[in-house]
């Protein structure tokens, strides 16, 4: 399968369970963390998100350079009224991979596979994807392979815990096809405020 580089950025709790960037509970987020998150989407042709993510946050995925903003749902069932559908910025892109087309003004509609999405994004000369979550979304790239670098904040001091809540390769019991392999490429310890960035590499294999 031909696509992009594609990088990952998420929040890892004390109990390693994961959550999309924009989602973290309000409050805890720190100044170092919300600059590293804008660090990483520099560079970046697209910026990709599950529907759930995009709702639960209001986002309107605008970051310097107007990367497109592609968002996956499985159902199709996207507010015309959401922000992102009326803030400038860079192309939108919408992934339906079951369900409902939606008919969203300004946005391009595809429908297939998220593979098949993926392939369509490095025809158009799309270099490099990256990901901010959910962990659905998370799930379905790793089950694919198609993941080349994972950036974590792992929050010591939080819990997302829960029974089914999700870890970074799923909810518990769901194992992956395969190993997955990657090396430690960073590591930052920061105590005054409990958390540690943390950042890796695919493997060679």
């Amino acid at each position: 399968m031909k696509r992009p580089r594609l990088s990952l950025n998420l929040a890892l709790s004390a109990d390693g369970k994961i959550s999309s960037v924009a989602r973290r509970p309000s409050g805890w987020t720190s100044k170092e963390d919300h600059a590293r998150l804008l660090e990483l989407r520099k560079g970046a042709d697209a910026l990709l998100v599950g529907r759930g993510t995009l709702e639960a946050d209001r986002m309107t995925m605008k970051p310097p350079g107007d990367p497109w903003r592609c968002v996956v749902s499985r159902g199709g069932g996207f507010d015309p009224a959401h922000p992102l559908f009326h803030s400038p910025g860079g192309p939108v892109h919408l992934l339906v991979t079951e369900g409902a087309v939606p008919e969203i003004p300004g946005a391009t509609v595809h429908t297939g596979t998220l593979a098949a999405f993926l392939e369509t994004l490095a025809a158009a000369g799309i270099g490099h994807v990256h990901c901010e979550g959910g962990g659905e979304l998370v799930r379905a790239l790793a089950g694919l392979d198609a993941i080349d670098e994972i950036h974590l904040t792992w929050a010591g001091h939080t819990l997302f815990g829960g029974r089914g809540a999700p870890t970074l390769s799923g909810v518990p019991g769901d194992f992956l096809p395969a190993t997955r392999l990657f090396e430690l490429t960073a590591f930052e310890p920061r105590p005054e405020n409990g958390e540690c960035f943390l950042s890796y590499r695919r493997k060679a294999q």
